[in-house]
């Protein structure tokens, strides 16, 4: 997820970190591309689930884990790791990018999952030490789902 460029746990206020996970732009970026927004529904994501048989989908990073700045090597192993993990499950995904409108921190490899129940993006999210995911019900509304104290 992406972080405020400010960002330090003990100088940033939860506000602020939440407030720059709703701005993100959460841009899926291979095979259907198209931009998700917080609390904005995506008729994209709706039509996507309609040729995929789904009703619901999650946006996941394992990019930078607690908001701690790593290298793009480092991220990319994570990244990898994560498709691997997808793979296994026999999950239908595609890759994308979290993107804060103002630049001012890296973009965050991430993959849209097809099919991944809230309880299961939760804890995946967790697995890779993330502080949040954006979750998409069958309304195709993707929201922010805090996974710890930020």
């Amino acid at each position: 997820m992406w972080r405020s460029p400010d960002y330090a746990m003990s100088t940033t206020s939860n506000n602020t970190l939440i407030k720059a996970y709703q701005e993100t732009e959460y841009l899926v970026t291979q095979g259907h591309s198209f931009v998700l927004r917080v609390d904005t529904s995506s008729p994209e994501l709706a039509g996507l689930y309609k040729a995929k048989g789904a009703s619901c989908a999650a946006f996941i990073t394992a990019c930078n884990p607690y908001s701690n700045l790593l290298s793009s090597e480092e991220n990319a192993k994570r990244q990898a790791n994560l498709a691997a993990e997808l793979k296994r499950r026999s999950l239908c995904f595609f890759a994308g990018v979290g993107q804060h409108p103002s630049g001012n921190w890296p973009g965050e490899p991430s993959f849209l999952v097809i099919g991944l129940a809230l309880e299961a993006a939760k804890n995946l999210g967790k697995a890779y030490e993330q502080n949040a995911v954006i979750w998409c019900g069958a309304d195709a509304v993707p929201k922010l789902v805090l996974l710890r104290g930020v």
